[in-house]
């Protein structure tokens, strides 16, 4: 598998928005490239840009020493995969899956694969379709520290910037679910936000140069916080957990005041109470971290 001709082909398995993104990256890396989809018709455009469009999943691994799936989630990566004929197929090849899933499932389909003689790595994709092939494009992988090496120049095609980040496989997976976990918690504000202004009067487009500010300062804060909570040391100078609760009932009751469903804030501001029940009210924020992982 370690030809010049094998390292120059590569296959992709799930044509979404994404799964296309990646093959044209791919083919506009002068790669050939081989692709797949289980709903038949996605890869036109792929084909008659050079792609080799597969009869079936089992042929489309075969033609190319690296696979790299990106689909819906885990049930349905595992659906292809873990079928007797391409399972058989894949035995001695490398698999890249950049499908997003839980660190659970990254484990478990890396222990499958490492029974079925398959090489194995999990990673996630961090930024939008339209990033993909340019210096923008954010990827993240876990798992062996020399596979990762050896498929490296491949991956490369992709754009942007390749992180490893450790041998441990569900690292990737575990880095996506947090970092999502940031993004959809800060969409849910800030659409909730922009119900509450609407409310008061003001538009999405008033409020959007005052909310990239509050955006704008949240870099140094998570720098801080990260410090605290590896430290153990949750400072609330200048901004006690007594504060902050005090803030959270003011959004409560002006969002309920309009008939606006709380219930994102109305957790936040319960967690915050639970600390200070706890007698942390005169600490910082980030304690909350350090109570939600008590088990």
């Amino acid at each position: 598998m370690s030809s010049h001709t094998e390292q120059s082909a590569v296959t992709v398995l799930g044509l979404g928005p994404m799964g296309r993104s990646l093959a044209g990256a791919f083919l506009d890396a002068g790669l050939r490239t081989t692709v797949w989809n289980r709903t038949p018709g996605r890869d036109r455009e792929l084909v008659e840009r050079g792609a080799v469009g597969a009869r079936s999943a089992e042929a489309a691994v075969a033609a190319s020493g690296l696979t790299v799936v990106c689909v819906v989630n885990y049930d349905a990566a595992d659906a292809i995969l873990r079928r007797g004929e391409v399972a058989d197929v894949l035995k001695g090849r490398t698999v890249v899956n950049l499908t997003a899933d839980t660190p659970g499932r990254a484990r478990d389909t890396a222990a499958w694969a490492a029974e079925h003689g398959i090489r194995y790595l999990d990673g996630a994709i961090m930024t939008p379709t339209t990033t993909i092939g340019t210096p923008a494009a954010v990827f993240i992988h876990s798992g062996s520290q020399e596979l990762y090496r050896e498929h490296r120049p491949v991956l490369d095609a992709l754009g942007g910037t390749h992180t490893h980040l450790g041998e441990e496989i569900g690292r990737a997976a575990a880095y996506d679910i947090a970092l999502l976990d940031i993004f959809w918690t800060a969409m849910a504000g800030y659409v909730h936000a922009l119900a509450v202004a609407r409310a008061e009067g003001v538009t999405a487009r008033e409020l959007a140069p005052f909310a990239k500010g509050i955006g704008a300062i949240l870099p140094p804060i998570f720098e801080q916080s990260a410090e605290e909570v590896d430290s153990g040391r949750f400072s609330g100078e200048g901004n006690p957990m007594t504060s902050a609760v005090s803030s959270m009932a003011h959004i409560v009751h002006t969002s309920e005041t309009h008939g606006i469903d709380a219930g994102v804030m109305r957790a936040a501001e319960g967690m915050a109470r639970r600390a200070i029940g706890q007698g942390h009210g005169a600490e910082g924020f980030t304690r909350i971290a350090e109570i939600l992982g008590r088990r």
